[in-house]
């Protein structure tokens, strides 16, 4: 099989690390925590509660796409979890690169919210969701995405991710 990366998105909160960490032990592929390639100061923003504009994700995402590039070039198989909200952010991961398969972990603002609050140890305020859902693009048709209800349980949502991947 060649090279495959799983691209799982969705606003903060909806499980996205805890999701894609279960889905490549799973699978046996390598996890990539898409948070890492934050620039200090990306991550300083978001702790002062400011939301990240366009320009501030523009050097985020060029890096993700540098080391998708990277893992596809080592015919690798991963699993990535970032938030890639806004359909243009998405085409910058996944344009040109057919190999890449999109998740989109789709949940009620309550639930997520109520994660958010729970949430201990994360750079990320809860007072931003509203920015992430303002943010959010639903990825469309065109993007083929494989949709996951986050009230399930882990198990099962990577049972249907898996499912879906044919794997």
């Amino acid at each position: 099989m060649s090279a495959v990366v799983v691209l799982v998105m969705g606003v903060s909160g909806v499980g996205k690390s805890t999701i894609a960490k279960a889905l490549a032990e799973r699978l046996g592929w390598t996890f990539q925590e898409g948070d890492g390639f934050h620039s200090p100061a990306n991550v300083a923003k978001m702790k002062s509660g400011r939301p990240l504009d366009d320009a501030d994700r523009a050097p985020w995402l060029a890096a993700i796409a540098a080391w998708i590039d990277r893992e596809a070039a080592k015919g690798a198989h991963a699993v990535l979890a970032c938030s890639a909200l806004k359909k243009a952010y998405r085409q910058v991961l996944m344009e040109g690169r057919p190999f890449v398969r999109l998740v989109y972990l789709e949940g009620a603002r309550a639930l997520i919210a109520e994660r958010l609050a729970n949430r201990k140890g994360h750079y990320f305020p809860p007072e931003l969701l509203d920015s992430q859902f303002a943010a959010l693009e639903p990825p469309g048709r065109d993007e083929r995405p494989i949709v996951v209800d986050v009230g399930l349980p882990v198990e099962t949502q990577v049972g249907l991710i898996a499912a879906a991947l044919g794997v």
